[in-house]
């Protein structure tokens, strides 16, 4: 009886021994069959998940503009006076609804070339008013003109023709001409072959971005969804420097298994350049657990504080010889137009940069960029992407619009914020197909791992005391 009880025992000891290195052994085996599985469903190729959503994205992707309404113009055109403004927004449009076109594999080189179509439409029910809403902004094309135009004889020229068309600093426009294009009076009296229509973001619908190249990660998992060229290029020639180099995907998913640790890098085509974001904070979305990656302040910093944005440093008037930080001057892949970038209403930009506007609050929460990233296979599940557009204004003697101003403006004409959520489906199918099945797996290796654990020990236990009462 005691050498039966004595030989139970033993063998519970035993059984719960075998639960817990089975667990164990376990742990890694499914860690591999899950790294496999995601390998082979974040390949950019037919039949995977990921290429799925790549060809046309099941989220939808809005943007919303916030356009300043200049309050004060005839002061300011007068007197140099700061400019007041009143954001009005949001105007609220849908865009990436387009699937990706001349999609074009490369066995040799595991890519695959693709252009992404340009669209836009308006959403009402999203929106503050309605597209035909008019407001006081910017004229455009006054305000580059000495910029394009330096010499004093051109700009006499463009001066007549300025006031010919009774064109000033600023001008009344409806939201659509703001944003899409208008036929600006002023040019369309030069007297020679010159693009005649001016808009923030014309031309856009029925355009499209491209051509690009990226990897598939067939060969190389690390490199999935990594741009190679843009445009034919693997640098952004415009400035031949580091800052310019095309580093990064397009920000809809990064290589899997993201770490806190990591730098996600991503090209945006509407700045020209590729920018970066950090680790910020863990986050809960619709029951699947991402990384918040946030777009630091010294992607805008200057080059004092950050040497990897000279490049973005084009004169030394402007920026104090480089030190003024919170706008980066794109102009040379915008056609030499004096256009700079920078977050919403100047957050995290130099006093001196919004010292001459007045109307401006920036807010963290608001204003600035992130990215939610689901670290296991890498897909961006939620995202806000805000940025500003800004244009710069100078004194121009020779043109008369201009003549009285006695500083410069980096003039900030609107601020946006792209936005896509997945949605309550997709999240729940991807819980299905990704989440809950590690989940799953985690739980039986941990339950295993435990049960096998507390056996061997209760059973070891129950056999000494056993054992010690023998004795006795």
């Amino acid at each position: 009886m005691g050498c039966d009880r004595n030989c139970g025992l033993i063998a519970g000891a035993v059984i719960g021994a075998v639960l817990a290195v089975f667990g164990g052994i376990l742990m890694p085996v499914g860690d591999m069959l899950i790294e496999k599985t995601i390998k082979k469903q974040v390949v950019l190729e037919e039949g995977t998940i990921a290429f799925q959503n790549w060809v046309k994205t099941g989220t939808e992707v809005y943007r919303q503009f916030w356009i300043f309404d200049v309050q004060n113009p005839e002061e300011v055109v007068a007197n140099s006076s700061k400019i007041k403004v009143k954001q009005r927004g949001p105007y609220t449009y849908r865009v990436r609804y387009l699937a990706k076109e001349n999609i074009t594999h490369d066995s040799e080189s595991h890519t695959v070339s693709f252009v992404q179509p340009k669209g836009a439409i308006f959403e009402p029910s999203l929106s503050v008013g309605t597209e035909n809403d008019t407001l006081t902004v910017l004229n455009l094309a006054v305000a580059a003109a000495p910029h394009l135009y330096p010499n004093a004889f051109v700009q006499v020229v463009l001066n007549s023709l300025i006031k010919k068309s009774k064109s000033s600093m600023f001008q009344r426009r409806t939201v659509r001409e703001f944003l899409w294009g208008y036929t600006d009076p002023f040019l369309s009296l030069v007297p020679y072959p010159i693009s005649t229509t001016v808009g923030v973001f014309y031309p856009y619908n029925n355009t499209a971005d491209g051509v690009y190249t990226v990897f598939t990660g067939k060969d190389n998992i690390s490199q999935v969804a990594i741009i190679d060229t843009y445009k034919g290029k693997r640098n952004l020639s415009y400035w031949p420097s580091y800052c310019d180099m095309i580093n990064g995907t397009d920000g809809a998913s990064f290589p899997p298994f993201v770490e806190k640790t990591r730098v996600l890098r991503f090209f945006s085509s509407d700045i020209c350049r590729s920018i970066y974001a950090v680790f910020g904070a863990d986050i809960n979305l619709k029951g699947i657990p991402v990384y918040r990656f946030v777009l630091p302040s010294t992607a805008f910093a200057s080059p004092v504080q950050n040497p990897d944005n000279h490049c973005f440093c084009t004169e030394k008037v402007i920026s104090k010889n480089c030190t003024s930080y919170g706008v980066l001057d794109i102009g040379k892949c915008k056609e030499g137009k004096p256009v700079y970038i920078s977050l919403p209403h100047f957050l995290h930009a130099s006093p001196d940069i919004g010292e001459p506007i007045e109307g401006l609050s920036p807010n963290e929460d608001e204003h600035s960029t992130y990215l939610d990233v689901e670290p296991i296979t890498g897909f961006t599940l939620r995202f806000a992407k805000r940025l500003q557009v800004n244009i710069l204004v100078k004194p121009a003697r020779k043109i008369e619009a201009l003549k009285n101003l006695k500083r410069n403006y980096i003039v900030p004409v609107l601020w946006l914020n792209e936005t896509g959520t997945i949605g309550d489906e997709k999240a729940e199918k991807f819980r299905k197909q990704v989440t809950g099945k590690i989940n799953l797996l985690g739980l039986v290796e941990i339950i295993l791992l435990s049960v096998g654990v507390v056996m061997f020990v209760a059973f070891m236990i129950s056999y000494c005391a056993c054992r010690s009462k023998r004795v006795k």
